[in-house]
């Protein structure tokens, strides 16, 4: 008889603590994450176990006040079963509400004035983390993280569990469908090898958001009651994130923590530059969500131009760089392409250069073209125009995920340095 994904889950979390000595679980206070903790001390009630397991939970400072609440209950209704790490730390964090900010730190001592809330009780701050340095991104600490927690509980083989689930993004789906055998836990699809030793897992991976609130209300499981104001304000399912409020992903819901949450979104205004402009004009063509508008007269090119001057000069030395690095990239490797989208190109007598063979695992052939001003083409994201530089300079995409970026051989190398660093240093 095949089984339902609340079955296979407690199958995995089963696996899981028969596996690993050593279990901990990110915990953002959002629905996917809680729902996994409550798995966890489900089966853990069931089954008698007594050992405790960890709670991670980064705190960026800056969220709704229902979610924190929603965190100080959980942790402590289940303060017998867990060990928590509520990690308040300066890391850097991406945000695309500033031309000025490239990213902001929560918990940043010298903007204490500025903090939209108290260090919690007993909470984990940088003093606690040998490994914590000035240069680190939240993502790069999650990472190590799990690294310092393998150490200090001198664990045979540490698990972290994550709940992300594919249903939510092509980026989540990759994780887990992109896994390669050597990368898995026993072969099991749902595992990923971050250090040796040390895995994440991602027990909720099939899961739909329909799955998630039926579990919340079938054993009458505590959760955040931010999403009872989503509803009520008509927000969609799919769309009740828990997230930094300042990511890219977030810039068309930013305006509803003005509704939702007044008291909050007064010490926003103050804490990160541009969020008022933000949550005006974040789901509009200002800031190029769903469409960018040419003003009269300008061509993209000029437009860019125009765009690039407004800039600090940091920051518009950045989009520089980006706009070098692929206008020589197009010109000497080639981004792949589909034989429809290089028959469209021709069509329009765009000379193009294809070649034959690409070290990318792909049915598409590179092509190598010069920069473009605007292509009506389907996979316009994917070709080489200056209006989608356009496009990412209104969103304040510093990075310019928009264009396909990952990070630079620059910050590729600073994230080593700092992953060699940690592995330097004895708890």
């Amino acid at each position: 008889m095949s089984k339902n994904v609340y079955d296979l889950t407690m199958s995995r979390i089963k696996t899981l603590f028969q596996e690993f000595d050593n279990i901990y679980i990110s915990f953002s206070g959002g629905k996917d994450s809680g729902v996994l903790l409550n798995l966890c001390l489900h089966y853990m009630k069931e089954n008698c176990i007594e050992r405790k397991i960890g709670v991670f939970h980064m705190d960026y400072e800056v969220q709704y006040n229902e979610t924190t609440k929603y965190i100080d209950r959980v942790l402590e209704a289940n303060k017998e079963y867990l060990e928590v790490y509520r990690v308040c730390v300066p890391f850097k964090v991406t945000t695309c509400t500033s031309m000025h900010q490239i990213y902001w730190r929560p918990w940043d001592q010298l903007c204490k004035d500025l903090w939209v809330r108290e260090l919690p009780t007993g909470c984990y701050t940088q003093a606690d983390f040998s490994f914590y340095c000035s240069d680190m991104w939240d993502y790069d600490f999650q990472e190590l993280f799990g690294n310092w927690y393998h150490l200090l509980k001198k664990a045979r083989r540490t698990c972290s569990l994550i709940g992300i689930r594919t249903q939510e993004s092509y980026h989540r789906w990759k994780t887990v469908y992109g896994n390669k055998r050597r990368y898995m836990y026993n072969e099991l699809k749902w595992t990923r090898l971050v250090t040796q030793d040390v895995y994440n897992a991602y027990p909720l991976y099939d899961w739909l958001t329909t799955d998630i609130w039926t579990a919340n209300g079938r054993f009458g499981w505590d959760y955040n009651n931010l999403y009872d104001l989503y509803y009520q304000a008509g927000v969609p399912l799919e769309k009740q994130r828990v997230a930094s409020p300042f990511l890219s992903a977030a810039q068309e819901s930013l305006s509803l923590y003005r509704v939702l949450d007044p008291d909050m979104w007064g010490k926003m205004l103050c804490r990160v530059n541009g969020v008022n402009f933000t949550a005006l004009y974040g789901h509009s063509y200002v800031v190029a969500r769903k469409k960018a508008i040419l003003p009269p007269g300008h061509t993209w090119q000029s437009y860019m131009n125009f765009l690039l001057s407004t800039l600090p000069e940091d920051t518009r030395m950045n989009y520089r760089r980006k706009l070098a690095v692929s206008i020589d990239f197009w010109r000497t490797r080639g981004g792949c392409l589909s034989e429809t989208t290089i028959e469209k190109l021709r069509s329009y007598g765009i000379p193009v250069e294809v070649q034959n063979y690409t070290n990318y695992h792909t049915d598409k052939l590179p092509v190598r073209m010069e920069y473009q001003d605007d292509l009506d083409i389907a996979d316009f994201k994917d070709l080489p125009t200056y209006k989608r530089m356009c496009i990412c300079i209104l969103k304040n995409d510093h990075l310019c995920k928009y264009m396909g970026f990952s990070m630079t051989k620059k910050e590729q190398e600073d994230r080593q340095r700092i992953m060699e660093f940690y592995k330097n240093i004895k708890l």
